[in-house]
């Protein structure tokens, strides 16, 4: 069977665009397998149950039952797409159960392939966490996600050491009309019959990035 792929999105700062991050991600693994499943581990902010409750599952790691039944889901190789996306507030415990389990010694066994899409800041919180993350994620598994809706400089050069995903900003009357919880970027896809138009180009572009993260990825492991 082919590797399984564990997407956790995170940030240790909020307001991060993190949650856009997981939306678009699992609307494109649903558009690509006819499958996914997504754990919501952000009940404090913008929730991604609220958006996409059919594939999405609440999860909680603040004790050890939480985090064994998470990683009990995380760990199958059963072909179906996880997606993780980490509240800020538990970035530092996931990550911390994370290395004293083993979890990535032990996906690896299991052919599982964690990703994990770190939603980058120049401040010195976000700066400290990539650092500490580099040291714990392979490089070719470790994704810096510049999102122009969240940044305001040029990133700083210690995140050159990974591989980057871009979000280009989007105008605010779109970035509003994508905030709405009925909203669906694979459902605007398949009903814009105008292929040109700046929010089809938007989806189309984040899709085909994170097809090829995922084909990179998976071929590299096969």
């Amino acid at each position: 069977m082919p590797a399984t792929p564990v997407y956790i999105v995170c940030s240790p700062r909020p307001q991060s665009g993190k949650t856009l991050l997981a939306r678009v991600l699992s609307e494109f693994l649903l558009l690509k397998n006819g499958q996914v499943l997504a754990f919501d581990v952000t009940l404090r902010e913008p929730s991604l149950l609220d958006f996409l409750p059919q594939v999405t599952e609440t999860a909680t790691i603040e004790d050890t039952y939480g985090k064994i039944q998470l990683m009990d889901r995380v760990i199958l190789n059963d072909g179906i797409p996880k997606v993780i996306d980490l509240g800020y507030y538990s970035f530092d415990e996931f990550f911390k159960m994370s290395e004293q389990i083993g979890f990535l010694k032990e996906a690896a066994r299991r052919n599982v392939v964690p990703i994990v899409l770190y939603c980058a800041e120049g401040d010195r919180v976000s700066m400290r966490s990539y650092d500490a993350l580099r040291r714990q994620i392979p490089k070719a598994q470790l994704i810096v996600v510049e999102n122009d809706h969240v940044l305001r400089e040029e990133l700083p050069q210690l995140y050159s050491r990974s591989k980057h995903l871009k979000i280009a900003a989007l105008p605010a009357f779109l970035k509003t009309y994508i905030e709405r919880y009925s909203f669906s970027f694979t459902g605007y896809l398949r009903q814009e019959r105008d292929p040109s138009t700046e929010l089809y180009q938007w989806i189309r572009r984040n899709y085909y990035a994170l097809r090829e993260i995922e084909t990179e990825l998976l071929m590299q492991r096969s």
